[in-house]
This record gives C-alpha cells, sequence and structure tokens, in this order.
C-alpha cells in the first residue's frame, strides 16, 4: 500500500476504518467513498456519516 493518503483511501474503500477527529471524537464505520478534499462517508448498520476532509486529524484502515 503506497503513503500517499488518497491511495490509503482507495485501498480502505469498503474496509472499515476508524477516524479521529480535531476534537477528539472517533468514528468507526465502512469507508463507502471519499474525494480529493478527504471528506469521507462512512456507514454503519444504521446511520451514514459524512465527514468534512478539514476536521480529520486520522484514518484508520
Amino acid at each position: 500500500m503506497s503513503g500517499r493518503p488518497l491511495d490509503v483511501l482507495e485501498a480502505s474503500l469498503e474496509e472499515e476504518v476508524t477516524v479521529r477527529l480535531k476534537g477528539g471524537e472517533e468514528y468507526v464505520g465502512v469507508l463507502t467513498g471519499y474525494d480529493q478534499h478527504m471528506n469521507l462517508v462512512l456507514e454503519d448498520d444504521e446511520d451514514t456519516t459524512i465527514i468534512r476532509g478539514d476536521n480529520l486529524v486520522s484514518i484508520k484502515p
């Protein structure tokens, strides 16, 4: 896996990821989409969450 952020996101599509935000919140879900600004779409059993890329601190595939 390449170390470039968008390559990591591409490799993580349809996989479970953990996302940490600037405020310390963490979200866990299946990465179902992203864009060039690293805005993310996460889904879990009940919800779809859209996270703005400028709030991200880390993404763990």
